[in-house]
């Protein structure tokens, strides 16, 4: 079975956390997740969360304090993501991966279908949020 690495910003503004909506591809295609993705050879995880977010949502990030590593087993493979509190630094979100985003606060939390693996965080975060 194959394991996937990958690091996830849980960026909170104003009461809300942001949350990603995948695209159609593959066993959690559609879903909403945190974003973020994975780690290059030689990378630390706030390296890899930086250019992540960089890449897929346009922005500059200050990767902060470490929330929680979750461990999830998914059909086709297992994954390791390791959750950080993250700051939009500059510029604007734009998606480049994903097919649609929102700010949630906590009473919106359950508005959107959840990657399973993220699912855990919403639970550390809950008290987070307005």
């Amino acid at each position: 079975m194959k394991n996937i690495e990958v690091v996830a910003a849980v960026l909170i503004q104003d009461g809300k956390v942001f949350a990603a909506q995948r695209n159609a591809k593959g066993e959690v295609g559609l879903k909403w997740e945190f974003p973020g993705g994975k780690t290059e050879a030689g990378e630390s995880h706030h390296e890899a969360l930086a250019r992540e977010l960089h890449e897929e949502l346009g922005i500059q990030v200050q990767v902060g304090d470490f929330l929680m590593t979750i461990n999830h087993q998914y059909q086709a493979f297992a994954l390791t993501m390791h959750c950080y509190f993250t700051t939009v630094l500059s510029g604007t979100l734009t998606l480049h991966e994903h097919i649609a985003s929102r700010w949630l606060g906590r009473d919106d939390l359950e508005t959107v279908d959840w990657a399973p693996a993220d699912v855990p965080v919403l639970e550390r975060i809950r008290d987070l949020l307005k």
